[in-house]
C-alpha cells in the first residue's frame, strides 16, 4: 500500500505569527524592542525569500552558472546574499549558542554588499541584546512560518515592513498602556493623501516619515496610474534611530532610493533638509507635542520668518509652518493633525490661523472618522495646503484664489473590528473626486496626471459633506477650520407624506406611549404596597 503523503505544516495567519513571535521574547527585552527585533528578522527572511526565488528562476532558465552573480539579482531590485547571510543558514544553525553573532554577521555582510542599505540594518544589535539562544531559536521557528511572498501578493496594496510596525504598535499600546507618542498613519489614511496629492513627479517630502508609509503608498499611486519611479525623488527625517533604519529598509525592499539624511535627527533643531523645496508634502506628525522647545530656541529661524514667534505651545502649528517653508511655489502640502488645530487659539496659533487663511494658503480641510488608527481615539483631519491657487494649465487646475473646500467625512468609513474603522475604496474615491472636481478647470473639468487627461465631475456643494468657502466666510466662522461650521446639515429626503399627516400620526404614537407609561406606573405602585413599601 502506497504511503499516503505527509501533510503539510499549517502556515499560521500573518498576524497570528507576529503576536507569537513577540511573546517569544517576552522577559528578555523591552516591550519597545520587540518590534525591532522582529522586523530586522523579518526583513531577513523577506529579502531572503526573494534572492531564493529569483535564484530558482535562473536555474530553470538555464542560467545555472550565473546563479552566484550579484548582477543578475541587482537588475531586478533583488538583493545578493552570501551563503551565511541567507535565511536558510541562519534556520539551520538557530540553536547554536552563537546564533545572535551570526544574524548580526549576515546582516553586516548584507549591508556592505547592497549600497542602498547603507546605514539601515542594525549594527551587532542582536548580540547587545543578550537574547538567551533557546528563545531566539523558538522566534527563528515563528518566523519561518511565515510566508513572506504569499504576504506579499497578498498585501500587494499594503506596507509590509510599516503593516508589522502598526501591528507592534497597536498591540502594545492596548496590552501595556503605552502609546509612546508614536502614531503609524493608517492604510486608508495614506491612501487618501496620495490620491489627493498625485505625486507623480517631483521632489516628495515627509519631515517626521515613520517607517516610510507615506513613500510607500506614493509609489503605489505612480504604479496605478502607469507613473515612472524614477520621476519622483524622496526627502524624509525620522527622530528614531531604530525606526529610521525602518524606513531605509522599508524603501530598499521595494528598490526605492531616497534621502533620508545623514543621520535620525529632530526635524526642527538638526534640519537634515534646509534648502529643500518640495513639490508634494506628506505627513502624519506626533499629535499635541508637548515641550518641544525652550522660549530661547528657534527665534530667529527662517523657517518662521513672517510670524511674530515660532509657536509656544505644542508643536501642532510648529510643524504647519515648517512644511510651509519646504513648500516649492507651486507645491502642495496634505498632512494630518489633531482636530483642535482647527479652532485653537491658545499661545498664539489662532493669530497664525489667520495669517494663514488670509495668505491664502489653506487650500482644503477634511474632518475624519473617529477610530481610524491602532493607538489613539484622538479625532483628527486632514490639511491641505498650497503656496499658488492660480490657474495651472498645465494640470488642468482653475484659479481658487480666496476659496477653500471644506469636506466633512465624519459619517464616513466601516468598521473592521470592535475598536477600530477603516475608509473603504468608495469612500476615498468620493472624497479625492470631490477634490479634484473643485480644482479643475471649468471649462474643461479635467485635470492631468502624469501628461494624461482624466475626466471628472462638475463640483457642486452637497449640504452636510462639501462646501466651498471665501476668506470673507472663514473671517465670519472667527478662522476657525472646522468643516461642520460649513457644510450644514445633510438634506432630508422627502418621503412624499404630507407634514400634517406626519404630526398626526407621530401625536399619536406620542399619546399612545404615555398611556402606556401611565398603566406601567400603576402597575409598579400596585406591585410596591403589595410588598409592603407604601408612601
Amino acid at each position: 500500500m502506497a504511503k499516503a503523503p505527509a501533510k503539510k505544516k499549517p502556515t499560521k495567519g500573518f498576524e497570528e505569527t507576529l503576536w507569537d513571535t513577540a511573546n517569544q521574547l517576552r522577559g528578555s527585552v523591552e516591550s519597545s524592542e520587540y518590534k525591532h527585533v522582529v522586523l530586522s528578522l523579518v526583513f531577513l527572511k523577506f529579502i531572503s525569500d526573494k534572492f531564493e526565488k529569483r535564484r530558482q528562476q535562473m536555474i530553470d532558465d538555464g542560467q545555472e552558472a550565473f546563479v552566484d552573480m550579484d548582477v543578475f539579482y541587482q537588475q531586478d531590485n533583488v538583493f545578493f546574499l552570501e551563503t551565511h547571510a541567507r535565511w536558510s543558514y541562519i534556520k539551520a544553525h538557530a540553536k547554536q549558542d552563537d546564533i545572535a553573532l551570526l544574524i548580526d554577521t549576515a546582516l553586516t555582510t548584507i549591508e556592505k554588499a547592497n549600497a542602498s542599505l547603507k546605514g539601515a540594518l542594525p549594527d551587532n544589535y542582536f548580540t547587545r541584546q543578550g537574547l538567551e539562544t533557546k528563545k531566539l531559536a523558538s522566534l527563528i521557528d515563528a518566523i519561518d512560518n511565515i510566508d513572506t511572498l504569499a504576504n506579499e501578493c497578498e498585501m500587494s496594496e499594503e506596507d509590509l515592513v510599516g503593516r508589522v510596525y502598526e501591528y507592534f504598535l497597536g498591540k502594545f499600546a492596548a496590552t501595556e498602556g503605552k502609546g509612546g507618542g508614536e502614531y503609524y498613519t493608517p492604510k486608508s489614511v495614506v491612501t487618501l493623501l496620495a490620491e489627493m496629492l498625485e505625486p507623480f513627479q517631483g521632489k516628495i517630502y515627509d519631515p517626521c516619515c515613520g517607517s516610510g508609509g507615506m513613500f510607500v503608498q506614493s509609489l503605489k499611486f505612480l504604479e496605478s496610474h502607469k507613473g515612472r519611479s524614477k520621476d519622483i525623488a524622496i526627502y524624509g527625517q525620522e527622530l528614531t534611530n531604530t525606526t529610521f533604519k525602518l524606513a531605509k529598509m522599508n524603501l530598499a525592499i521595494r528598490g526605492l532610493s531616497g534621502d533620508l539624511g545623514e543621520r535620525s535627527a529632530d526635524t526642527f533643531f538638526a534640519d537634515q533638509h534646509p534648502d529643500l523645496k518640495a513639490d508634494y508634502i506628506m505627513a502624519n506628525p506626533p499629535f499635541n507635542l508637548k515641550d518641544w522647545r525652550n522660549d530661547a530656541e528657534l527665534t530667529n529661524d527662517p523657517r518662521f520668518a513672517g510670524f511674530r514667534t515660532p509657536p509656544t505651545g505644542n508643536a501642532n502649528y510648529a510643524w504647519i509652518l515648517h512644511m510651509l517653508s519646504k513648500l516649492s511655489e507651486d507645491g502642495t502640502a496634505g498632512f494630518v493633525l489633531a482636530n483642535g488645530s482647527m479652532s485653537t487659539n491658545t499661545s498664539g496659533e489662532g493669530e497664525i490661523r489667520q495669517k494663514l487663511i488670509e495668505d491664502d494658503r489653506i487650500e482644503c480641510m477634511i474632518a475624519l472618522p473617529g477610530q481610524l488608527f491602532y493607538t489613539t481615539q484622538i479625532p483628527v483631519c486632514l490639511w491641505f495646503m498650497t503656496k499658488n491657487k492660480k490657474a495651472n494649465s498645465r494640470y488642468g487646475y482653475r484659479d481658487r484664489s480666496g476659496e477653500t473646500l471644506f469636506i466633512d467625512a465624519r459619517d464616513m468609513g466601516t468598521m473592521v473590528s470592535r475598536v477600530q474603522k477603516e475608509l473603504t475604496n468608495d469612500d476615498l474615491a468620493k472624497i479625492a473626486d470631490t477634490y479634484h472636481a473643485w480644482r479643475s478647470s471649468q471649462g474643461e473639468q479635467a485635470h492631468r496626471i502624469a501628461d494624461k487627461e482624466i475626466s471628472v465631475e462638475q463640483y457642486q456643494d452637497e449640504a452636510g459633506f462639501c462646501k466651498v468657502a471665501t476668506i470673507s466666510d472663514i473671517k465670519a466662522n472667527d478662522f476657525v477650520l472646522t468643516p461642520g461650521r460649513y457644510v450644514g446639515a445633510a438634506d432630508v429626503i422627502d418621503d412624499g407624506i404630507p407634514f400634517e399627516t406626519k404630526m398626526t400620526e407621530l401625536t399619536q404614537t406620542l399619546y399612545r406611549q404615555l398611556d402606556q407609561a401611565a398603566a406601567l406606573d400603576k402597575a409598579i405602585r400596585a406591585n410596591m404596597e403589595a410588598l409592603g413599601y407604601e408612601r
